[in-house]
């Protein structure tokens, strides 16, 4: 019961920052290179490090875990109808080796990941997370429920393995056409976003560095 703490969170809803570009409006929820006003960690079983730092002369997020599990959450209220798209960029050092298998308890460790989330409120069990990562042992496009929270949370692997460790990735994803697969409904509103590089389960280490997370009514460029 120790992880389902992660994703069945009463989150409280609070503003964001829009701006318009062009067309298109924007919300920028980690643009930090403005720092990280909005974030705040929980841990979970032990201190991840989170810092801004400084990586081909942009100012981006780095996190370090090392056998430990910290978040951090951006607890903002989401209108999918006007913002459906999350795009972002992430890199990763390494990951925890292809024989990890992430659908088990002791294989749930992520060198990256973003997710959002749905709050049941005081109705817990309603809490639902749709979770985006970077895999070590599932293959690009793999979707698979929680080891620890069971359908609720639903994690779909856009990168995996080596291949392009140690460079930027950019993902723009659908909210809402993913929310549909994943959870068989339609997705009216979500309740925050997160972010968690995490190593507490396998005991190992990660590193990973993010960048320009936004929500848009339209799919961001590269």
């Amino acid at each position: 019961m120790r992880r389902r703490g992660r994703y069945s969170l009463a989150l409280v809803a609070l503003g964001a920052a829009a701006v318009l570009a062009g067309p298109e409006l924007e919300l920028r929820v980690g643009d930090f290179r403005q720092g990280l006003d909005g974030w705040q960690a929980r841990e979970f079983n032990g201190v991840t490090t989170y810092r801004l730092s400084t990586v081909d002369g942009e100012q981006v997020l780095e996190a370090h875990a090392a056998g430990t599990a910290t978040a951090l959450f951006n607890e903002i209220r989401i209108d999918p109808a006007q913002t459906p798209w999350l795009s972002w960029r992430w890199r990763v050092e390494s990951t925890f080796g292809p024989d990890t298998d992430e659908r088990r308890k002791s294989g749930d460790d992520y060198p990256a990941r973003i997710y959002v989330v749905r709050s049941g409120g005081l109705a817990w069990w309603r809490t639902r997370a749709l979770n985006y990562v970077w895999a070590s042992g599932q293959p690009e496009g793999a979707r698979w429920s929680s080891a620890y929270a069971g359908d609720n949370v639903q994690l779909i692997a856009l990168d995996s393995g080596t291949r392009r460790a140690g460079e930027w990735v950019h993902h723009a994803r659908d909210l809402r056409a993913d929310w549909r697969e994943a959870f068989g409904e339609e997705l009216d509103r979500l309740d925050g976003i997160a972010l968690m590089t995490d190593a507490d389960d396998t005991g190992g280490s990660a590193r990973a560095w993010y960048a320009d997370i936004r929500l848009s009514s339209a799919p961001a460029g590269r």
